[in-house]
């Protein structure tokens, strides 16, 4: 009854709305768990190489006990040891306190909630796997439904990552407050830098609001959960050791020194560069070849979406070939 309430409540403008945002393909792709072939209420879809499955048939199957309710515009699911809150267009899932990162938004078909299958699975702590002999998705139960928030963070971390992400990205996207917490997380992980989040951010001479005091102001919701996904894996930056809002800083240090990366956020900052630097507005969905900016071959405002080390090495054919395609054009 539950269930049916849930779907009864979903708002349809809304659904429509959002499942209209993205192009997507029926699959024919079946899922099997523990044995048994389900029954799906809604075709699954494929979106940018991701499958997403309604959720319910798949919670209900390993959770024969489980509830679903809609709560505060989100569906929340109870069942033993799993509290689950997802919200159609959000970027992430919530599974008892952890938050996991859906790069495209958590979607809608009809009166369905779509999410993508291996995130479901995760939260859910279900094994998964793709059979390709029978075109099927096999999605085997777990020792249980993933750890808790507390378990997973350390408070201390989640404290000081959510309010160097707020100091310096509070008023850009949840990609670009992801993109400064990945950055100091790159730098915990690399050995030119100290190995915790507090000595990175601490690092004389670094991040200015440690300076100035800025740090200290209590985070936006959305920077503690910025902070939370970054800690469970969600990354907009890649290995970047370094970030400038050249607004603010048009002439500084890493504007000089270090390969472009990405630019996300604010469009007035895209508009700064073309006008002051006279140079290229940098082109969304481009792919531009690291190795050869670093060897001088493109302007160093020039976007690079820095998937790996170099094309060569880049684990994705497509994105690959893509790449070392339009590096040779600008080069």
């Amino acid at each position: 009854m539950k269930k049916r309430a849930l779907c009864a409540l979903v708002s349809l403008a809304l659904c429509v709305t959002l499942a209209g945002q993205a192009a997507a393909a029926e699959s024919s792709v079946s899922f099997v768990v523990n044995g048994i072939t389900l029954a799906a209420d809604v075709p699954n879809r494929v979106e940018a190489r991701t499958t997403y499955v309604s959720y319910w048939p798949i919670v209900s199957a390993l959770y024969p006990n489980a509830t679903a309710e809609w709560v505060n515009g989100q569906a929340e699911v109870k069942a033993d040891g799993l509290t689950l809150h997802i919200k159609p267009g959000a970027q992430y899932v919530e599974a008892n306190g952890r938050y996991l990162y859906v790069p495209d938004g958590v979607k809608c078909e009809g009166y369905s909630i779509m999410v993508p299958i291996r995130t479901l699975c995760q939260a859910l702590g279900a094994g998964v796997e793709w059979d390709g002999t029978q075109s099927t998705i096999q999605i085997t139960s777990g020792s249980g439904p993933i750890l808790s928030g507390e378990q997973a963070y350390q408070a201390d971390v989640v404290y000081w990552l959510s309010r160097i992400i707020y100091a310096e990205s509070g008023n850009q996207p949840l990609d670009g407050k992801i993109a400064v917490g990945n950055v100091v997380l790159n730098r915990v992980a690399s050995p030119r830098f100290p190995n915790s989040v507090y000595e990175v951010i601490f690092q004389r001479n670094q991040f200015t609001p440690a300076a100035n005091g800025s740090i200290n102001r209590t985070p936006s919701a959305e920077s503690v959960v910025a902070a939370k996904l970054c800690l469970d894996g969600a990354n907009t930056a890649g290995s970047a050791l370094y970030f400038v809002n050249p607004t603010v800083a048009p002439g500084s240090w890493a504007s000089r020194n270090r390969p472009y990366v990405a630019t996300i956020g604010a469009q007035k900052e895209l508009d700064y560069i073309e006008k002051h630097f006279k140079k290229p507005r940098p082109l969304v969905s481009a792919f531009y070849c690291a190795k050869a900016q670093q060897n001088g071959h493109v302007s160093p405002y020039l976007p690079v979406v820095m998937i790996c080390a170099s094309c060569m090495k880049c684990p994705d054919r497509e994105l690959r070939e893509k790449r070392m395609e339009i590096s040779t054009r600008v080069c």
